[in-house]
Formats: structure tokens, C-alpha cells, sequence
């Protein structure tokens, strides 16, 4: 990719760890309450987006990379339902579900645009 060194300089990235920082608060209420599938379940997912637009970006093809870039969107899709399942089940507060939906749908965002640009430009030569 042009002009790019580092999958770190995506916002897609940036937006997608973001995210997984601000779920940690809410795994750990998980956890204490020994509810260890739902904090699986959001631990995993917060950890997939990153992880696989980072993976993404060592590959060859825009194709290859737009590929990975879906699945961390999926991830954050998923966390939009546990952070619904989390109030649910008494671990948010509505306000804290807000905001992390909010910061699920940005990272969401992100990850469409990144999808539009790669599958929009050539491949690196």
C-alpha cells in the first residue's frame, strides 16, 4: 500500500483497538460473575478486529486484505449483540452500552471505508 508503513497507521486499526480497550471494563464485570461464556465471547470479538486487519495488511492483494478487514467488521458487528446481551444481563448501565456502541459503530465505519478504498485501488506492485 502506498504511503502506508504500518497496519497501525489505519484508522480502521486504531478505531478496532480502541475498541478493544474499551471493553475491557466490561469483561472484567464478566468475569466476576463468573459469567466466562459472555466474556469469552466479547474478549475473543474485541480481539478479532485488530488482529485481523493487522493480519490483513501483510497480505499481498487488496482483495486478500479487504477479505480480513470483513471479518473484523463481523467481529464488531458481534460486539454490538454482546454489548446488548451485557445489558441484558445487568453488566452496563444503558449509558456505558451507548457508548460502546457508539465506539463499536465508528470502528464499523472505519473498517467500510477501508473495505470501499482497497477494493476501489490496484494492487501494489
Amino acid at each position: 500500500m502506498a504511503g502506508f508503513r504500518s497496519f497501525q497507521e489505519f484508522g480502521a486499526w486504531q478505531l478496532a483497538y480502541a475498541l478493544r480497550g474499551a471493553v475491557v471494563p466490561l469483561c472484567r464485570r464478566t468475569l466476576r460473575a463468573r459469567d466466562f461464556k459472555l466474556h469469552g465471547q466479547i474478549r475473543e470479538a474485541a480481539r478479532s478486529a485488530p488482529r485481523n486487519i493487522a493480519e490483513g495488511f501483510g497480505r499481498y492483494t487488496h482483495r486478500d486484505f479487504a477479505r480480513f478487514v470483513r471479518i473484523a467488521k463481523s467481529s464488531e458487528v458481534e460486539l454490538l449483540n454482546h454489548f446488548r446481551e451485557a445489558l441484558g444481563s445487568g453488566y452496563l448501565t444503558d449509558a456505558e452500552c451507548r457508548d460502546l456502541e457508539h465506539a463499536a459503530r465508528k470502528a464499523i465505519k472505519a473498517a467500510n471505508g477501508l473495505i470501499r478504498y482497497l477494493e476501489s485501488t490496484a494492487d501494489p506492485r
